[in-house]
């Protein structure tokens, strides 16, 4: 049997098996910790974006639970926008404050990604806001109050204005009808009345004449009083009426009758009254023309009646008269 040096090969693959082995199990080891890592990795990936969304959700709820608590404090403002002009100029003030206030909270609402300090900003304005209209609803109730006190005072004091007013209507006609009867009452009565026609000589004596062609004038004398009428001066109109009937006149001015209006009259003749005493008046009367044959009425007025008329007579005359 020949023997040789060399050994087996049995022997010699032993080694390199094991080292194989060895990488294997690196290999393997390492796959199973990349694998792990890639799992952690993705775990924590998966959280970060969970919290992520968690976050962008929480923000979005927030954003629309502002929008719609600012909506809310909008719409109170609304059901107070049928305040009358009265009370807006006297909130006018508060309004403007409420203005500035919603203003910013849009600027923040309107932000696609307002952050979270910007909605806590605005979540502290809205609630500044509500008290602001709190205070703002709270004034109103009492403008509006005081208004409808107002309203109810302008109501009583308008109708006490009316009955005031038909008060003083009613009064004002009674007084009218009672200075209407004192002024018909204190009307003055003429009496003794006295018509003397008169002739004036060349040498200035006077005489009483009936005859017309020697009457130069008349001279007329009553007397008047009324024991109401005031003290005072008072016009007495004197119209005389020719026997021709018509009416003797001086001029182109006029006096009022009560019943009949506007007449031209023959003379006016002022007199100083004195309360329920006997006054006499005598004036003389000269025509423009001469005296005529026939009746002379005088009528006298006072206050727009007539208080009294005389007649006189005057003859044509004989030859010689």
């Amino acid at each position: 049997m020949t023997e040789t040096n060399f050994p087996t090969p049995t022997a010699q693959s032993a080694p390199a098996k094991n080292s194989k082995n060895i990488v294997i199990g690196v290999l393997a080891t390492a796959l199973v910790a990349v694998s792990g890592y890639l799992v952690y990795a993705k775990n924590q990936s998966s959280q970060t974006i969970q919290q992520q969304e968690g976050q962008i959700a929480k923000v979005s709820t927030e954003k629309s639970e502002l929008q719609n608590s600012f909506d809310a404090s909008l719409a109170r403002l609304d059901s107070m926008s049928t305040v009358n002009t009265g009370l807006e100029s006297k909130l006018a003030e508060r309004n403007e404050e409420i203005t500035k206030v919603k203003a910013e909270i849009r600027s923040i609402l309107n932000k696609k990604n307002a952050t979270a300090a910007e909605l806590g900003r605005a979540k502290t304005l809205i609630a500044s806001l509500n008290e602001k209209i709190t205070s703002l609803e709270q004034d109103v109730a009492r403008l509006t109050m005081e208004n409808q006190s107002l309203n109810n005072d302008k109501v009583v004091l308008t109708q006490e204005k009316e009955k005031l007013t038909q008060d003083l209507a009613t009064t004002t006609t009674v007084k009218q009808e009672l200075e209407k009867k004192v002024d018909v009452a204190s009307t003055l009565n003429a009496s003794n009345i006295v018509i003397t026609p008169i002739n004036v000589k060349s040498n200035g004596k006077e005489k009483v004449s009936t005859t017309a062609k020697r009457v130069d004038k008349f001279v007329v004398s009553f007397d008047v009083m009324n024991r109401i009428a005031q003290t005072g001066k008072t016009d007495i109109y004197v119209l005389v009426i020719g026997p021709d009937g018509q009416a003797i006149n001086t001029g182109s001015e006029t006096f009022n009758i009560r019943e009949e209006g506007d007449k031209p009259f023959t003379a006016k003749v002022p007199v100083d009254l004195e309360t329920a005493k006997v006054k006499n008046v005598e004036f003389a009367f000269v025509p423009g023309s001469s005296f005529k044959q026939g009746n002379y009425t005088v009528m006298i007025y006072q206050n727009g009646f007539l208080i009294g008329q005389g007649t006189r007579e005057l003859k044509k005359g004989g030859l010689f008269s």
